[in-house]
C-alpha cells in the first residue's frame, strides 16, 4: 500500500492534471482515454483480454492505456494512480487482489471516473460500476460433471481416488469455481464413490495463492509421496491450466502417463494453448474455454455505454456481493472442452489456427 504522505500528493496532482486538460469524462461520442489494468502476462489469456480491448476501444475512437501489473499489487496500485493522473476517462479492471483496491477506488470515484471490474470481482467498494464476467460457478459445475462422466459415477462406478486443487484465495472468481464443482463432486464423496485420501477438502487446504502452478506441483508432489505410493490417483479437480500443467508434470514424474499407470482425468480453464497441446498429447484431459473476445468486447460496451449516459445491458443483478454492494453484471456462458471437441469450438471459432498445435 502507498505510504499515508504519498496519497495527498497524488491527489494534489490529480486535481492540477484534471484542471489542466478537464478530464472529467468522455465527450459521449467515442472519444477519451480508458485505463486497462491486466494481472499479469504470465498467462497468456490476460495478454489476449487486453490486446481485444484495446483493439475494440480504438475501433470506437477511445485510446487506451494498458498495464500489466505481473502480480504485485503495488505495481497494480500504482499503475492505476498513474491512469487517474493523467486524467483517463473510464478503468477497467481486473484485480491482482480483489480487496486491495478500495484506496485507489475512492480516488477514481473523487474524479468521476467509472469503474468496470472485469472477470475477477473487486471486492469492499461501493464504486464499481459494473461487472464483466463468465458464469463462473457454472465453469465449476462443467468441471464437476465431466469428472463424474468421464468416471461413470452418475452410473455408480466407483469408488475411484481424487484430489482437488482451488485457485487463489484473494480472487473472488476461486470461490464460485470450487463450490460450483463440488456442488457435483460432493455427494459422491459422501457416499464413497469419490475417495480423498489426503482428506483436504476445504477450501482453504487446497487454495493456490496467484494460481501459481510450481505451488501446485510442489503440493501435488507432496500429495503423490504422502499418500498414493502404494494407490493410484484417478483424478484431479483442477481451476485453471497452468496449475494443471504443474500438476501433470508432478504425475509425469512419478511415472503416471506410463502404459501400466494411465494418466488421471485432470480438468482445466482458459483453454491455453500448452494445455490444448497437452488434451492432443492425451496428459491433460479438459480444459474450459471462455472466449475472452467476447468478454473485451461485453467490458468494452459497458465503458461505451457508461460514458455516453447510458445503462450498459446486465444479465445479474443479485449474485455478485463484493461485500459493500451487489455489482449489476453481466455474465457469459463457458464452454467444456476436451479431445472430442477442441477443433470445433477452438479452431472452428477462429480463436486458434490448428498449426498453433503442430509441434
Amino acid at each position: 500500500m502507498k505510504k499515508k504522505w504519498l496519497w495527498g500528493s497524488i491527489l494534489y496532482l490529480t486535481v492540477l492534471v484534471l484542471t489542466a486538460c478537464g478530464g472529467e469524462g468522455a465527450s459521449g461520442d467515442g472519444s477519451g482515454t480508458v485505463g486497462i489494468s491486466m494481472p499479469t502476462q504470465s498467462s497468456e489469456r490476460w495478454i489476449a483480454d487486453g490486446n481485444n480491448m484495446v483493439e475494440q476501444f480504438e475501433a470506437l475512437g477511445y485510446e487506451t492505456n494498458l498495464q500489466y501489473g505481473e502480480d504485485v499489487i503495488e505495481n497494480q496500485i500504482d499503475q492505476i494512480e498513474n491512469m487517474i493522473t493523467r486524467g483517463v476517462d473510464a478503468l477497467v479492471i481486473a484485480a491482482i487482489d480483489g480487496e486491495s483496491l478500495t484506496e485507489v477506488l475512492e480516488l477514481a470515484h473523487s474524479m468521476e471516473i467509472p469503474v468496470i471490474s472485469y472477470d475477477r470481482l473487486i471486492r469492499n467498494s461501493e464504486h464499481v460500476s459494473y461487472y464483466a464476467t463468465f458464469d463462473n460457478y457454472q465453469v465449476g459445475v462443467l468441471k464437476g460433471e465431466y469428472i463424474e462422466g468421464y468416471l461413470g459415477l452418475d452410473e455408480g462406478e466407483g469408488p475411484f481416488n481424487i484430489e482437488l486443487f482451488a485457485g487463489s484465495p484473494d480472487d473472488n472468481n476461486a470461490y464460485f469455481f470450487f463450490d460450483g464443482a463440488m456442488s457435483v463432486l460432493q455427494p459422491y464423496i459422501d457416499n464413497g464413490q469419490l475417495v480423498v485420501q489426503s482428506g483436504q477438502t476445504d477450501f482453504q487446504q487446497v487454495a493456490t495463492l496467484r494460481w501459481d502452478g510450481s505451488l501446485a506441483q510442489e503440493r501435488m508432489d507432496n500429495l503423490l509421496s504422502g499418500f498414493y505410493t502404494d494407490k493410484t490417483l484417478d483424478a484431479v479437480l483442477s481451476p485453471y491450466d497452468g496449475i494443471s500443467i504443474g500438476i501433470i508434470s508432478s504425475l509425469k514424474g512419478v511415472g503416471y502417463g506410463s502404459g501400466d499407470l494411465p494418466m488421471p482425468v485432470v480438468t482445466g480453464q482458459d483453454a491455453e494453448r500448452p494445455s490444448i497441446a497437452s488434451i492432443i498429447a492425451g496428459e491433460q484431459t479438459q480444459t474450459i474455454f471462455k472466449d475472452t473476445r467476447e468478454l473485451a468486447g461485453k467490458a468494452v460496451e459497458m465503458v461505451d455505454a457508461v460514458l455516453k449516459g447510458e445503462e450498459p445491458e446486465v444479465n445479474d443483478t443479485e449474485t455478485y456481493e463484493n461485500g459493500v454492494k451487489v455489482v449489476p453484471s453481466y455474465l457469459l456462458e463457458p464452454i467444456s472442452v476436451d479431445i472430442n471437441n477442441y477443433k470445433e469450438v477452438l479452431v472452428g471459432s477462429g480463436y486458434y489456427d490448428e498449426s498453433d498445435f503442430e509441434e
